[in-house]
């Protein structure tokens, strides 16, 4: 990577321009925050930005020191059915090559010292161009087609960095003048609404972990398949989706939560949930 301090900023530096917002999307980012399904939350964002300025993907990170970053969200218009494995493919492999890591380490001190009210927003460009190293390049820009990435980070709760990538295909090309000033414009809501999102899955998978572990002490009994399916319904998966999930026939996804309703002694997914939150 080139020089990476020259292709990052703080948000503020530059006015950015007023811009209307589409309630409806504005109102639908909302409702989804903090949800179950993840990536809505990632597509939102590609609507509500898209609709100033072309984009083709979009996806959320969260970065912890000392551990490897992981996937928050993914969002894309029908590009590539390969993002998710593509953002794997940059947590496990890339992400220590990125221009963000720099930036990052110069603007730690700062970014600790600013509150969640008023977070340190910081904005950092990268185009295939800017990367040395070929895997990377070739997996993350080359193969999706993608021209140049602006993504727009914060840190939270002193620690932790949200970072939400969005990018421009190469029929759109580099983010140009009007594109920057539109991302510029809606990063602060961006940031808070990631902030909000991560926060909810966090607690929502916190409470299923307890849950989770609760029953297992309590039915110790249960095979890790019996957890599997027992996490699946918890989520409030229906047969079919679930079946889905744990790649098995509908019909055997059936046999296998009413396995788990025996070994529980319960009925359905009503009584389920009494049985996990009794007192033991």
């Amino acid at each position: 990577m080139s020089n990476p301090s020259r292709r990052h900023w703080v948000l503020g530096s530059r006015q950015p321009p007023a811009l209307d917002l589409p309630l409806a999307q504005a109102s639908a980012l909302l409702s989804h925050l903090g949800q179950g399904a993840r990536d809505t939350v990632a597509e939102d964002l590609l609507r509500l930005v898209g609709a100033h300025a072309p984009l083709a993907q979009c996806t959320i990170f969260s970065f912890e020191p000392g551990r490897r970053p992981t996937v928050v969200a993914v969002g894309d218009r029908s590009r590539t059915r390969e993002l998710p494995h593509i953002a794997e493919a940059y947590v496990n492999r890339y992400h220590r090559l990125d221009g963000l890591t720099a930036v990052m380490q110069a603007e730690w001190t700062a970014a600790q010292k600013s509150g969640t009210e008023q977070p340190r927003i910081l904005l950092h460009r990268q185009a295939g161009a800017d990367i040395a190293h070929a895997g990377y390049r070739q997996t993350c820009y080359t193969l999706p087609q993608v021209a140049e990435r602006l993504a727009v980070l914060a840190m939270y709760e002193g620690r932790r960095w949200m970072s939400v990538h969005l990018y421009r295909g190469t029929e759109h090309g580099p983010f140009d003048d009007v594109a920057v000033a539109v991302v510029e414009a809606f990063a602060p809501l961006i940031v808070q609404a990631v902030r909000l999102h991560h926060t909810g899955l966090a607690a929502h998978q916190d409470l299923d972990g307890l849950l989770l572990a609760r029953a297992v002490r309590r039915w110790p009994h249960l095979t890790r398949r019996d957890q599997d399916v027992l996490q699946a319904l918890m989520d409030g998966l229906d047969t079919g989706t679930l079946a889905e999930r744990l790649g098995l026939t509908p019909a055997s996804a059936q046999t296998y939560c009413q396995r788990v309703y025996r070994k529980l002694g319960v009925a359905g997914q009503r009584e389920l949930f009494a049985a996990l939150l009794a007192p033991t």
